[in-house]
């Protein structure tokens, strides 16, 4: 049963970044794209190189939807549902994510 779990405050992640956070064993990436509430969750193991980096990729707009570009070898994969442009194969799982009174929660 998932349930969610409080990560951090909204202020600790920076807009255009991602940071870490371990839920249940899992590493998560969270995204911060904007200057807003939206954020996105993936998991933070790059499937190419199986190595714990999504969190530090670059975020970067490609036919108009948002990518996570990983560090080592450059996979690009949609922030919204973890959909690896490359090879639909290697795809990461994605979370529900939210902000509640200034909290980010994940769902896992």
């Amino acid at each position: 049963m998932s349930q969610w779990h409080s990560v951090c405050e909204l202020s600790q992640i920076l807009p255009a970044t991602g940071v870490c956070a371990l839920i249940k064993g899992q590493q998560i990436a969270l995204f911060r794209p904007h200057d807003d509430e939206q954020l996105y969750a993936l998991s933070n193991i790059d499937p190419f190189a199986q190595a714990s980096v999504l969190s530090r990729g670059l975020i970067a707009e490609h036919q108009q939807a948002l990518w996570v570009a990983s560090p080592l070898k450059k996979q690009r994969f949609r922030l919204s549902d973890g959909f690896c442009l490359e090879d639909e194969a290697r795809s990461v799982a994605s979370y529900p994510v939210r902000v509640r009174d200034g909290k980010v929660e994940i769902c896992a």
